[in-house]
């Protein structure tokens, strides 16, 4: 049996073992996904005794995504990201790998949505701010990043190719002009709250807010009352565990079964 799971503190709330399961079961394989949780200041240990004791591919969440970096051979995307959330394990040692920003592209083009020569704008220069602005510049978008301190978005736009940034003062001027808008902050977590004033959204624009809890947040409700293509938070939380699924199995991922799981556990999960 090959046995996958997730690293991080806290993780008993995960919605990963759900979907990834649902894959290994669909496709018959002798696999299971369970999660770890290590004290944060046990990380190298957790990493290496996944290592010894045999087990094929961790994913990696808060607080760890940075600090693992250290730990393993590192994929250029990843290292550009400054992030892991894939570890491989193999004859050469554990691999790491960045499957965020892979996740935001692969939910897009799920929906049809065009990248290549199309304005994006990323709200949030954090980690999922890091991994849609990297995903997007590298299929071919031109990213403008807004985030509350102009300083991290400066930071972000000097490391990912064509990429301006300024404050959240600019998304007046910068989304109505927009093909597409990412939601990278929490804003509109279990809130009623929106990053983006809705008088900004229009038809043209298609907006992917990461936020999954709730799945319809407010700026995804207003963006379809402005006419919008909508892109909730799941189909990136999909995704990214796709790419994840397929990089340890080297097997397409039954992506319609492990998004009904997934949609499902949102739906019962308190």
């Amino acid at each position: 049996m090959n046995v996958y799971g997730l690293l991080g503190n806290p993780v008993e709330h995960s919605l990963s073992p759900p979907m990834h399961e649902a894959g290994y079961d669909a496709l018959g394989l002798d696999a299971r996904y369970v999660t770890f949780e290590p004290a944060r200041t046990e990380l190298e240990s957790a990493v290496r005794g996944a290592d010894a004791l045999g087990i094929s591919g961790l994913n990696v969440t808060i607080p760890f995504k940075q600090e693992v970096l250290e730990l393993v051979d590192s994929a250029p995307l990843a290292t550009r990201i400054g992030a892991v959330n894939t570890i491989a394990f193999g004859e050469d040692g554990p691999q790491g790998y960045n499957t965020d920003a892979i996740g935001v592209v692969r939910a897009l083009q799920q929906h049809d949505v065009m990248l290549d020569g199309q304005d994006a704008v990323v709200v949030g220069a954090g980690g999922a701010g890091r991994a849609a602005a990297f995903g997007l510049a590298d299929a071919g978008a031109a990213v403008h990043i807004a985030n509350r301190t102009v300083e991290r978005a400066t930071e972000l736009a000097a490391d990912v190719p064509g990429a301006t940034a300024a404050g959240l003062e600019s998304l007046t001027d910068r989304v109505p002009a927009a093909d597409l808008l990412v939601n990278a902050t929490s804003v509109g977590m279990e809130t009623a709250d929106t990053p983006v004033p809705a008088e900004l959204l229009h038809p043209d624009l298609t907006v992917l807010d990461a936020v999954y809890t709730p799945v319809e947040t407010r700026l995804l409700r207003d963006a379809a009352a402005a006419g919008a293509t909508t892109v909730d938070g799941a189909w990136m939380l999909l995704f990214q565990g796709v790419e994840a699924f397929e990089q340890w199995t080297e097997t397409d991922a039954p992506i319609d079964v492990m998004n009904e799981a997934l949609r499902t556990q949102l739906q019962t999960s308190p």
